[in-house]
């Protein structure tokens, strides 16, 4: 095969993500895309099912490797973990360097800078693409945050920008940073895209068990609210699934569904690396845990008669108390979204990425999950201060906040007082008064600390560390400066 007639890209794995990709990228001018999948099978039906996609379809890996024209770019779309490892291997003892080995799976980010260290050497580039969209994404138009070199990127850049969505003229893509940047940065995306979700499972049930609406009405108010400001991709779909009635019951789909929800592992990942970051992002952490306790069922099914002590939810202006619900959800949304940019703040410090946090805003307003008109709001915040410290402190969102905050804790105090679990909006709220506290109680968590372990403290009047001679007579507590 000439250099001429070969393709300038390929992609490994063609189970429903892979192939739709592979679609995209054949239906944009100037790429050829070579197939491959271990099982030749299925190569030969993505191949035979679209013809007009002009793929190079390639029976084994050697094929796959010699249709490619070089620098040679490989895409890999197969299960995270060993599966990647093995495409890796195969097809680093097979390119050369300049070519680019691209993981677009939904690896995690340490593992993305463990293979890209072990690849280095060799001269071949890697590169960890996070993609976001779903199925329908891959084919139409995802939303892609690659890591990997400056260099690799001169080639891949184009290539992405070609398949990506396009949000308000612009493609829906950027370089994020080097070796695990890319799938960090996918990883606090899924991390917020779970908060939001619960966000919107709380409203809706506050909407239904107090406030009486039937699923039907219920999406027509979130219709209603996603012309607004909490326009997005995912209130449009929730309202379009409480729209759903079940064919076999006649009933809302809502109503045959089981209450039990699982995690794929990123919303877990997220809050396990903010915990090692030190930073908070416990609204995330709570619609983690909400999906964990939902799975409990047999916990659930043995405490569905414990004591409650709970009030009715009194409700004289549904109209008033919807407005409460969805200024409650705005608030908490914008809370969501400020950990998750922390996060992802916190993250570049500690691997010496240089993210671009007005980029990544940029990039998640088409394609993602999370795709939503808000993100111009982050975008512009971040334009107008990129050292900015916390979303929260930018004018536009410490408006919005402040026309909220009324109704937020109206919407958690009746919760909890009515025992309606509200885990992300109730921890949203929290985080947000710890935030602006003038002191917190983790003074006296450090003298506790000091005095069972000697693990020191530090003064507001002195500077260096401290630890107290603790004693049986307090009246004898001294002080002395630590040399630790």
């Amino acid at each position: 095969m000439s250099e001429q007639g070969k393709a300038n890209i390929g992609v490994v794995g063609l189970a429903v993500m892979g192939s739709n990709l592979a679609r995209n990228l054949a239906s944009r001018t100037g790429n050829t895309v070579a197939v491959y999948n271990r099982t030749f099978a299925r190569t030969n039906t993505l191949v035979t099912e679209h013809p007009e996609a002009g793929f190079v379809a390639a029976e084994t890996i050697d094929d796959f490797v010699a249709s490619l024209a070089t620098p040679r770019t490989a895409i890999i779309m197969v299960q995270a973990g060993a599966g990647t490892d093995a495409v890796i291997s195969e097809l680093v003892q097979r390119f050369e360097p300049g070519d680019i080995i691209v993981d677009g799976g939904n690896a995690l980010f340490t593992d993305t800078i463990r293979r890209e260290q072990a690849i280095a050497d060799s001269g071949i580039h890697f590169v960890g693409a996070g993609i976001s969209g779903g199925e329908e994404g891959a084919l139409k138009g995802p939303s892609i945050m690659p890591g990997g070199s400056v260099e690799s990127y001169k080639t891949l850049g184009p290539i992405l920008a070609s398949i990506a969505a396009i949000a308000e003229g612009e493609p829906c893509v950027t370089h994020v940073g080097t070796d695990g940047a890319g799938h960090f940065v996918k990883m606090i995306h899924n991390g917020i895209e779970y908060a939001d979700m619960q966000l919107i499972a709380e409203a809706y049930d506050i909407l239904r068990n107090a406030g009486g609406f039937t699923p039907a009405e219920i999406a027509g108010i979130f219709t209603e609210w996603n012309k607004g400001e909490l326009e997005s991709y995912l209130i449009e779909i929730t309202a379009e699934v409480l729209t759903q009635v079940d064919a076999a019951t006649g009933k809302p789909f809502v109503d045959v569904v089981l209450d039990q929800a699982g995690s794929k592992g990123t919303g877990v990942w997220t809050v396990q690396t903010a915990l090692d970051l030190g930073t908070p992002v416990s609204g995330i952490a709570e619609a983690v845990f909400a999906r964990s306790l939902s799975s409990q069922a047999g916990q659930r099914a043995k405490a569905g008669n414990l004591p409650a002590e709970a009030s009715a939810w009194t409700i004289d202006d549904k109209a008033a108390f919807v407005e409460d619900v969805r200024r409650a959800l705005y608030a908490s949304k914008i809370v969501a979204y400020a950990q998750g940019f922390d996060a992802i703040r916190a993250g570049a410090a500690t691997y010496n990425w240089n993210i671009d946090l007005g980029a990544v805003s940029k990039i998640w307003r088409g394609g993602c999950i999370i795709r939503a008109q808000f993100l111009n709001r982050i975008a512009d915040a971040y334009g107008k201060d990129a050292g900015l410290v916390s979303l929260l402190l930018d004018g536009y969102f410490t408006k919005a906040i402040s026309e909220s905050l009324a109704s937020w804790r109206r919407v958690v105090a009746q919760a909890a007082l009515a025992g309606f679990p509200v885990p992300a909006f109730g921890s949203s709220l929290s985080y947000y008064d710890g935030l602006r506290a003038e002191r917190l109680p983790a003074a006296l968590v450090q003298g506790q600390r000091d005095f069972f372990g000697a693990h020191t403290y530090k003064r507001v009047d002195a500077e260096g560390t401290f630890h107290t001679l603790w004693s049986g007579d307090r009246s004898e507590i001294a002080a002395e400066p630590s040399t630790h």
